[in-house]
């Protein structure tokens, strides 16, 4: 029954898409009303470090009560809270120490719904009867889809009714992912879990698990994975750079390049350019990912999608050649994920599916916020050219990584679903 994964699917192109106009519409909502970007820059670490924390500090939770739970509850409440934001506004309320706690509050439910969402994929992937790298390729086909669509939506939206309408949107969406999800899981088939079955055979009066235990456990799996950890580490960095990238070096780009109304043209074509060719890419991985070697996938499409971007504009290229770069960079992206997605929930054992995965993704997400430091350090250090071909290198350095490890060697086993995790993953150290 298929039924799941398509309603999560569209659940999820909801929500990604008003989150793309939150990106948008918050920051500007900040300048319009104080026009300082010290405060706007506030804002963005209020949402982006109680995301990153509370998804670590949920998974236990998502192990224990289920994820879709967490996931229609956490998004019911964005619903209240980011539709405050514009009310209080409204009514005169709405101070910039409440606007950063509200701002903290959705960032810190996003970070749970985020991650209950992700610890689904295995259930809905055994419901549908699919591949897991058809799965992991539709879905990174909505996120690169919604990316570009949201993006261009916030703009128009902004435009022409205002951030604080447009943030009203955002919390209807919410709203709509949640019916959707809630909806299209109702008939479901729970995947038993050890942990689902030790609970049950818990005696009465006994407690369950502590938290703290659990907690720990889905760190010492992690950490105990050298190949969990390497592809950790390794996005990590790359989205670090590619926030400076697209929060920095681009914007700049297009000012010294064009200038005016051209720079905004000049990037967001660009960014439109990445985005489009991303989708297509992951619609290709979608259908053909399950028939291709992981490891060579994943390293080729990192080395395309990469340094190369940074180099075309560090040369200075000419606009068209620029945008062939950075459209066959987008194109390699859409395969990242899909090889991702199936080999992180390969190597999770079912009991700890939500722990591990909420952990991996919030290190991925740690140093973003960190990007546009870099960037902007790396910009008035030495310049622009200097800039892009300093991170240029340093993407390919750490992409490099698959083709020098051996033990990379292991994302392109196939372990049977039903079968309990491999021992090797669990004892080494």
């Amino acid at each position: 029954m298929r039924r799941p994964l398509y309603g999560w699917l569209a659940a999820e192109a909801v929500s990604l898409t008003g989150t793309r106009v939150s990106m948008v519409a918050l920051p500007l909502f900040v300048l319009a009303e104080s026009g300082s970007a010290l405060r706007t820059g506030l804002v963005a670490l209020a949402e982006m470090l109680p995301l990153v924390v509370l998804k670590v500090l949920a998974g236990p939770l998502v192990d224990r009560v289920g994820a879709r739970r967490v996931a229609i509850t956490c998004d019911l409440a964005s619903v209240v809270v980011i539709g405050a934001i514009p009310l209080l506004h409204e009514a005169g309320l709405l101070s910039f120490g409440a606007f950063l706690a509200l701002v903290a509050v959705a960032g810190g439910l996003r970070g749970p719904s985020d991650g209950a969402k992700h610890a689904m994929v295995p259930a809905l992937v055994a419901e549908a009867g699919v591949p897991m790298e058809r799965a992991t390729g539709l879905h990174s086909t909505v996120e690169r889809t919604s990316s570009m669509l949201g993006a261009a939506l916030a703009g128009l939206l902004v435009a022409a009714v205002g951030p604080t309408t447009a943030l009203l949107l955002d919390a209807a969406s919410f709203g709509v992912a949640a019916a959707l999800l809630g909806w299209a899981t109702t008939s479901m088939r729970p995947v038993p879990t050890p942990a689902a079955a030790a609970a049950a055979a818990t005696a009465p009066g006994m407690e369950p698990e502590p938290y703290r235990r659990q907690l720990r456990e889905g760190w010492d799996f992690l950490r105990r994975d050298r190949v969990l950890v390497t592809i950790t580490a390794m996005i990590a960095l790359t989205n670090l750079l590619d926030l400076a990238w697209s929060s920095v070096l681009v914007p700049v780009w297009g000012t010294e390049t064009a200038g005016g109304d051209g720079a905004a043209a000049r990037v967001g074509l660009l960014f439109a350019v990445f985005s489009g060719t991303s989708a297509v890419g992951a619609v290709c991985a979608a259908a053909w990912g399950a028939r291709l070697p992981r490891r060579a996938t994943y390293l080729v499409a990192f080395l395309v999608c990469g340094a190369p971007r940074y180099l075309v504009l560090a040369l200075d290229s000419p606009l068209a050649a620029v945008l062939a770069v950075v459209g066959l960079g987008g194109f390699a992206s859409g395969f990242l994920n899909p090889v991702i997605g199936a080999v992180i929930f390969e190597r999770i054992p079912a009991h700890l599916v939500g722990r591990v995965s909420s952990l991996t993704t919030a290190c991925c997400f740690a140093l973003m916020p960190f990007g546009g430091l870099v960037g902007g350090a790396l910009v008035g250090a030495g310049g622009l050219g200097t800039a892009m071909l300093v991170c240029g290198i340093a993407y390919g350095a750490v992409t490099l990584l698959p083709a020098l490890d051996p033990r990379w060697r292991e994302i392109d086993r196939r372990p049977d679903p039903s079968a309990p995790a491999p021992a090797h993953a669990a004892e080494r150290g």
